[in-house]
């Protein structure tokens, strides 16, 4: 065994929930080689002094969008930077793996309001381990899992049709599944306001999540609405992950728009009586009230059958325009949850096209007023023009909700970020610190030991972690040591690149990634993949 750094004198918060402890812990070979309740007294040539810091597992992102990210900027400090050390990718049902030629080139374009579309960027994979090589192949600062994304499986098996798929087209959808489960994925993830995932009715998402089922996966769905008839929306997922005994994840689980202020209870009942049925559930969320998005999600699914392509014709189309102004701005789009779109709530925070840059940061109502035309055809101009590559975000939430659900037994931190755009959502860069800051130490809504407990251990236990997500002797060295009094985010919907303060050292494997508050550009993280004994 090599000889052992040592974090001296920690407040040990272990992501059990118990009670914080003193100790000196001791990483040597990637793992936690000793913890000693006695500071002081640990031996080792190299040690880091953390009086007054907590020491605490590294957080684990449940709801991560770096899937490009990791690959093109693998030092990653919008996450590591936060003490993020493990994130989950492949989410809401759209990512780069599985793919052919064909859905690639889509998917490129579809998610470019996400992820962006790198130029001169190497698409050397197709397959879910091949993807998850890739990952490996570079080098990156936390580790990674990842999920099979359902739509781009049901976009593989039969397009962007809005219809139940044949038989044949069922059993090549269930064999994606399988195929990316035995190479790795942790289980499934659904869009289910994105086209084409979508248009997959509920026996379609049982038959799948059944394959997930049998290799111990588990589903992570967006559902179909966080607006009006969300709650029809979340009874539908629990019946999904019931009638195929599937182990029920609901990703960004809030309740959105005016329409559900303070409605999280009826949320939580509806969950509580399944998990007392026996249900297995757990959801992850975001600290802040604003959703992030692609633009393009506002439209209604019927503008979206057949493609990109098919979309931009659409648009063009005066008539067909029409038809869509009526759609989300009186009847309310299935894209915008069934809503009419609030213009003065969707501010644009990307752009693919230099020309349009002058309109990030400011919402279609503020741009439409400035330019003396309909908010709709602002709109529509500026999908058009960006080639569907917008970014958005869309203040929508509302706080007792956010607060009432993170206090849930089932309730784990996901950020949802999209990193890409030119002012993305601030959650990129400051989820975790504003747990800790805001709402543990400001507000009081969580205890910080409970906290660190939603983060981490309850995290791993989800994703089936091999030892992580607790401090144990013997569990891999992902740590986070922060300064309780001074932890918190300062990233801002103007100024969203900010990295948080009191956050001094983020270990990864035993390597450190963040030290004395500065990157090392060390790179230890790798893809940890599902195998029958665990996730390892």
């Amino acid at each position: 065994m090599s000889a052992g750094l040592v974090v001296r004198g920690a407040t040990v918060v272990d992501g059990t929930g118990a009670p914080a402890y003193r100790a000196d812990v001791t990483v040597a070979d990637g793992r936690i080689a000793a913890i000693t309740r006695e500071p002081g007294h640990a031996a080792g040539n190299r040690s880091v002094d953390a009086t007054g810091l907590v020491l605490a597992p590294g957080f684990i992102d449940m709801h991560a969008h770096s899937d490009l990210a990791l690959i093109t900027e693998p030092d990653h400090l919008a996450k590591v930077a936060q003490g993020v050390t493990c994130e989950v990718l492949g989410q809401d049902g759209l990512s780069y793996a599985p793919v052919d030629d064909t859905t690639l080139d889509q998917l490129r374009r579809h998610l470019a309001g996400w992820n962006g579309d790198p130029e001169g960027f190497d698409w050397d994979w197709r397959s879910v381990a091949e993807y998850l090589d890739r990952l490996d192949r570079g080098g990156m600062a936390v580790n990674a899992c990842y999920l099979v994304p359902q739509g781009s499986v049901r976009m593989l098996a039969m397009g962007w049709d809005a219809r139940e798929p044949t038989a044949a087209e069922l059993d090549a959808m269930r064999a994606l599944v399988a195929r990316g489960m035995e190479e790795g994925a942790l289980g499934m993830s659904s869009g289910l306001t994105y086209t084409p995932g979508m248009y997959a009715g509920t026996a379609e998402l049982v038959e799948l999540c059944r394959v997930v089922a049998g290799y111990g996966g588990y589903y992570s769905p967006h559902h179909r609405s966080y607006g009006r008839g969300a709650l029809a929306a979340y009874a539908e997922m629990v019946q999904v992950a019931t009638t195929a005994g599937c182990p029920l994840h609901l990703a960004h689980a809030t309740l959105n728009f005016p329409e559900n202020a303070g409605r999280a209870g009826e949320l939580l009942a509806l969950l509580d009586a399944a998990m007392d049925d026996g249900a297995d559930i757990t959801l992850d969320t975001y600290p802040y009230l604003p959703a992030a998005t692609m633009l393009s999600a506002l439209l209604p699914s019927k503008a979206c059958e057949g493609g990109p392509e098919r979309i931009m014709e659409r648009l063009r189309d005066p008539e067909e325009a029409e038809r869509i102004r009526r759609v989300i701005e009186e009847d309310g789009s299935d894209g915008c949850h069934g809503v009419p779109v609030p213009w003065d709530a969707i501010r644009i925070s990307g752009v693919r096209e230099p020309a349009l840059a002058h309109r990030v940061g400011r919402t279609v109502a503020e741009l439409a007023a400035a330019e003396g035309r309909p908010p709709f055809e602002v709109f529509r101009e500026q999908l058009v023009e960006d080639g569907l590559g917008t970014a958005s975000v869309w203040f929508i939430g509302n706080e007792e909700n956010v607060r009432a659900i993170m206090r849930h037994r089932a309730h784990t931190g996901g950020s949802d970020g999209l990193l890409a755009a030119a002012k993305p959502h601030p959650r990129s860069w400051g989820t975790f610190p504003r747990y800790l800051g805001h709402y543990v130490r400001e507000e009081g809504v969580l205890g910080l030991e409970e906290c660190v407990a939603h983060l981490t251990g309850r995290a791993a236990r989800r994703l089936k972690l091999a030892d992580r997500g607790l401090i144990r002797t013997g569990y891999h060295a992902d740590l986070v040591l922060f300064d309780p009094a001074g932890v918190g985010d300062t990233a801002t919907y103007d100024d969203p690149r900010r990295t948080p303060d009191g956050i001094p050292y983020v270990i990864v494997g035993g390597v450190r990634v963040i030290d004395e508050g500065r990157h090392t550009g060390a790179l230890p993280g790798r893809a940890l993949r599902r195998t029958a004994e665990g996730t390892r």
